[in-house]
């Protein structure tokens, strides 16, 4: 399996965790606003890695991967402030927290390695 699959198939499973807990935020809790900002910056990521595929040139694709950056940073920000304010507890938080670290890490090395190849 290439490392661009595994990115893929890691943002998706993401993807599904986030909308899990934004379920659970919205039936446990009735948190709506919160709920709303990590639910589009968690999903966002791996929408952005898959429109990387079909980039118009090696710059579009490391912009959107920039751009997946960014909501993989913003997503882990909403992680925070939902342990923070006692919405999730420290397992759920550990467990997002490592897969959005690890996203991230990924996303990283498939930006420098692509822009030492422009």
């Amino acid at each position: 399996m290439s490392y661009e699959s595994i990115l893929k198939t890691k943002s998706f499973q993401f993807a599904v965790r986030i909308i899990k807990l934004y379920q659970y935020l919205r039936k446990k809790h009735g948190e709506y606003e919160i709920a709303q900002q990590v639910i589009r910056a968690g999903t966002a990521i791996g929408a952005l890695i898959r429109e990387a595929e079909f980039a118009e040139s090696r710059k579009d694709f490391i912009h959107k991967l920039y751009i997946g950056l960014k909501e993989a940073n913003e997503a882990n920000y909403w992680l925070e402030l939902l342990h923070a304010t006692e919405y999730i507890n420290k397992r759920m938080f550990d467990s997002m927290k490592k897969d959005a670290e690890e996203i991230l890490k990924m996303l990283v090395a498939s930006v420098k390695t692509t822009k030492r190849t422009l």
